[in-house]
């Protein structure tokens, strides 16, 4: 690469703009191709001359840049004269042509003062707002205005909130802070968010399989209630939604794996291997154990859980609650009783919600080994899914829970067998 350096730094530079400017200009070509060559303002050829009449000006003198900034007012002039004669002959009054070229005029100062991936950036940014229109203005009609309050609190919850909230303990006990207790509402309330979108917007029309999998990454248990319920009521295809349900607590385990490496960076390492095979039998479990060749069903989850707002602030509060509530607990029953105490305790709160107590647990700075609390982490997982079975006897159809419980159990017993390994072997 060597011949390179003997290249002039400006050749180099120029060739980059006008290959840049080019594909713009390609791009406003593909996307204007259907309309009469007077109605548009240019494309491959004027959007790289437009590129190369900004790096000529800016070589000119590009300490003080005035010749540059003329010829922006200059062509901005132009652009401006366009756009009068497009509106009042032709009644269009979209710019998006307009700032694709003053966009295309600024690469120049950009390529010689910006590092590669911002210019690349840029010029990719543009690309791709162009080619998208369409698809832009099919997922806006999709959405309501409740979307937009939804993703208004999130950054409310995230942007705002966080970082205003203090780091002293609450309780001189306990190392936890009004801070890391909402950093933990942010982070379940940003993956919960996530797989709302995906399950409203993107992967709406997936199936009973597809529902799980989501539903998993919100809640595997709620999303075993629901798919339990509507086994029962409907009475089809039982195997679709046994391996449904499967899928959503493989998708808990890789869940709770994201969890874990967000704020536990080392207990995670030791976890990795149990959770991932766990989530990879969960998965398998699913398939082997339903075999079905009919066609699936389509039927999302829809006012349970599809379009359920996880971002309502009543979760919030009640997340932050339980993670005080169960750090308190958590602190007491190690104090009091210690290994065994927590062993207890974690297989009595695997019946509930187990997000706080696994948050508090992978934050909490207690007096225990970390493969104590890893072990602990497992058995509220193990307890969890043992509530999910017993969900399934009471609420599913027959065939689902026969279908479950195999796959429950065996999950459960390597459930054990990793707290085993974990307690007494490492």
């Amino acid at each position: 690469m060597n011949f390179l350096k003997e290249i002039p730094q400006d050749l180099l530079n120029g060739i980059i703009i006008i290959v840049l400017s080019l594909l713009i200009g390609l791009e406003q070509r593909r996307h204007i191709a259907d309309k009469p060559e007077n109605e548009v303002f240019g494309t491959d050829r004027t959007f790289t001359l437009i590129g190369i009449l900004g790096f000529i000006l800016y070589l000119i003198s590009p300490s003080n840049l005035l010749i540059f900034w003329s010829g922006a007012f200059m062509l901005s002039m132009f652009l401006g004269i366009y756009y009068w004669q497009k509106a009042k002959v032709f009644k269009d009054f979209g710019i998006t042509t307009i700032l694709i070229a003053l966009i295309t005029y600024c690469i120049a100062p950009l390529v010689y003062t910006q590092p590669g991936w911002m210019v690349l950036l840029i010029v990719v940014a543009v690309l791709i707002l162009v080619e998208l229109k369409s698809k832009f203005g099919a997922f806006t009609a999709r959405i309501d205005t409740n979307e937009f309050f939804t993703l208004s609190k999130f950054i409310i919850l995230a942007g705002i909130v966080l970082p205003l909230l203090p780091h002293d303990k609450i309780l001189s006990f306990l190392d936890i802070t009004p801070k890391s207790i909402w950093l933990s509402v942010v982070v379940i309330s940003g993956i919960s968010y996530t797989s709302y979108l995906l399950n409203r917007f993107v992967i709406k029309k997936g199936g009973i399989a597809v529902s799980g999998i989501l539903g998993g990454i919100y809640s595997s248990t709620a999303t075993t209630l629901i798919l339990s319920r509507k086994s029962k009521a409907t009475g089809i295809n039982p195997e679709q939604y046994a391996r449904s349900i499967m899928l959503a607590t493989g998708a808990m385990y890789l869940r709770i794996l994201a969890l874990v490496f967000i704020f536990n960076v080392d207990l995670a390492f030791k976890l990795t291997p149990y959770i991932l095979v766990m989530a990879a039998i969960s998965v398998l479990m699913g398939f082997l154990l339903t075999k079905s060749k009919s066609v699936e069903v389509n039927i999302p989850i829809e006012p349970e859980y599809q379009d359920r707002n996880p971002l309502e602030l009543k979760f919030a509060f009640t997340f932050a609650a339980l993670f005080i509530v169960f750090s308190i607990l958590t602190y007491f029953t190690i104090e009091n009783f210690g290994n065994s105490g927590l062993t207890v305790l974690s297989i009595v709160i695997g019946v509930t919600d187990i997000d706080p107590f696994l948050l508090n647990l992978f934050q909490g700075k207690y007096e225990v080994a970390m493969t104590v609390i890893g072990a602990a982490s497992l058995q509220a997982i193990a307890s969890n899914n043992l509530i999910k079975l017993i969900y399934t006897y009471f609420l599913a159809d027959r065939r689902v829970f026969k279908i479950c419980l195999k796959g429950f159990s065996l999950i459960i017993i390597i459930n054990i067998f990793a707290v085993i390994l974990l307690y007494y072997f490492l």
